[in-house]
């Protein structure tokens, strides 16, 4: 099946013949649907917090950061392109009609100088147009405006990354995604010294834009929050890259009859991810930020989410020293107690039908020592994407907590496509993880993934069909074996710009 040129290729790219294998053979057998026990909701899986508790770990997280020694990241996955944002442009662009019609396009037209990007958008018109965005209206050429917002002429903006793009408008500047995230960081995830990490994982096409805002900016947004920032930049490896399949399942080759690979999607990131070495990481996607005047909530909850992740965090650290002491497995108050932790602080059901009480000590310790994520949920406004389950772990029969995406419940069986239905809450990626041990040991991510979560979809090359397969998403089977807190968080902190005209929203014009 493999030529010599295909074996250099996976060489070069870090990839073994196991993996082709284990990739072909899921195109032949497809993905298993997860069995959901039940949904997660406010009270049953999912953490409602009042303000006492709020306070109390407001406070705690404020003492944590305090403490010498601590390290914080931000990380934000920013590699996406900022094409799908344009999708109603680029179709009127392709129309006949010169006129706007449909919903979306004729609302981007009648707010066009609401945009942050108005000013550069009407300079790069008369530049190129030799007439300003109000002219060019006037005399039916809206095509050169949009023209000037997407291609190379103008703003190029169909071709940026999200996190380039102009997001928001203020008095004295206009601020793109990436340095929303900047703020963002200096407001919660700085230390006792003002040092703010802040990692992003980019295209390799993308990076020189990200790294010049940083030389060109870096030092008057220290000035500004009176911190240090530390910001660094990771690729997709090419060795998460996955085989595309025809539709014979066999390996799609491309015109030249060489290999084609296709980028593992986010999942692929838990390798970026599993390269930080950090006490607590914060993790949010690049197009999930909001104007100043909108921050309040989203500070506070990350305030909330980090202070129950190092509270949660030493109650583990200590119930694991003492479940490592020489005698533990006869102390029977200490089982008992470590079994009603995991069952009621970290919301796992498991079987108490053990061999012994070694076996049930190692099972405790295997429970515990693991990464933890505290996830924000939002109620579900009909946005498509993951939510929170009960979902069963097929080698052990545990029941735990997951994030899981509607391709991955089987919907042809009534009753979960039931348990569905009943899903109240959704997953806006808001997550606070601690990825190291009791002993200050830093855990490697890449052990905890499910390999059979994975994604498969449909694509094209050269005008040819191919099935594309997606690794296990990085809050989805990425994490299935970390322990899992869910809290309910206000849809104020979840406002992301799926659509170029979602900037026209409060939370981003600041009307």
């Amino acid at each position: 099946m493999l030529n010599e040129a295909d074996l250099m290729l996976l060489k070069k790219k870090g990839i073994s013949q196991k993996q082709i294998e284990n990739q072909l053979n899921f195109f032949k057998t497809g993905f298993p649907f997860l069995k959901v026990v039940r949904s997660a909701t406010k009270g049953n899986g999912i953490e409602d917090l009042d303000k006492p508790c709020k306070d109390y770990l407001f406070k705690r997280w404020e003492k944590y950061l305090q403490q010498e020694g601590v390290s914080i990241i931000k990380f934000v996955p920013a590699s996406g392109a900022a094409s799908r944002m344009f999708k109603h442009l680029y179709e009127f662009l392709e129309k006949e009609n010169e006129k706007p019609e449909t919903a979306l396009e004729v609302q981007f037209f009648e707010n066009i100088q609401t945009f942050p990007f108005y000013s550069d958008l009407n300079a790069s018109c008369k530049k190129n147009e030799g007439a300003d965005i109000v002219q060019l209206v006037a005399s039916n050429q809206y095509k050169k405006v949009v023209e000037n917002l997407l291609l190379e002429k103008g703003l190029n903006y169909g071709s940026k990354p999200k996190g380039m793009l102009k997001f928001h408008k203020y008095d004295d500047e206009e601020r793109i995604a990436m340095h929303e995230h900047l703020v963002e960081g200096a407001l919660y995830a700085k230390d006792k010294d003002g040092n703010v990490n802040v990692h992003f994982t980019v295209s390799p096409e993308h990076k020189d834009l990200f790294m010049n805002f940083v030389l060109q900016n870096i030092e008057r947004l220290e000035a500004e929050y009176n911190v240090k920032y530390n910001i660094s930049f990771s690729e997709q490896k090419s060795s998460t890259d996955t085989i595309a399949a025809d539709a014979n399942d066999e390996p799609f080759r491309d015109k030249s009859g060489k290999l084609f690979f296709r980028p593992g999607g986010h999942g692929a990131l838990i390798e970026n991810l599993n390269d930080l070495d950090a006490d607590v990481i914060f993790i949010k996607n690049i197009d999930n930020v909001v104007h100043d005047a909108y921050k309040s909530d989203t500070v506070d909850y990350k305030f909330y989410l980090a202070g129950l992740l190092v509270e949660i965090q030493d109650q583990v650290f200590e119930i694991l020293r003492e479940l490592d002491a020489s005698d533990a497995a006869k102390d029977a108050e200490l089982l008992k107690k470590a079994a009603t932790f995991i069952r009621e602080s970290l919301s796992i059901d498991f079987s108490s039908d053990f061999e012994n009480a070694e076996a049930e000590l190692e099972f405790y310790k295997a429970k515990l020592n693991r990464p933890i994520r505290i996830c924000g949920m939002v109620k579900n406004n009909g946005e498509a994407g993951g939510g929170p389950f009960f979902v069963e772990n097929k080698k052990d029969k545990t029941v735990s907590l997951q994030i899981l995406e509607s391709t991955q419940i089987n919907t042809k069986d009534p009753q979960q496509a039931n348990l569905m239905k009943e899903a109240t809450h959704f997953n806006p990626v808001d997550l606070v993880c601690g990825v190291k041990n009791y002993k200050g040991e830093k855990f490697c991510l890449t052990q905890y993934v499910d390999p059979e979560t994975g994604f498969i979809s449909s694509k094209s090359k050269d005008g040819r069909e191919l099935k594309a397969l997606e690794l296990p998403g990085l809050w989805n089977g990425a994490m299935s074996d970390w322990n899992t807190i869910f809290v309910e968080e206000p849809i104020s902190t979840f406002n992301p710009v799926k659509t170029v005209n979602d900037l026209l929203k409060k939370e981003h014009s600041n009307k």
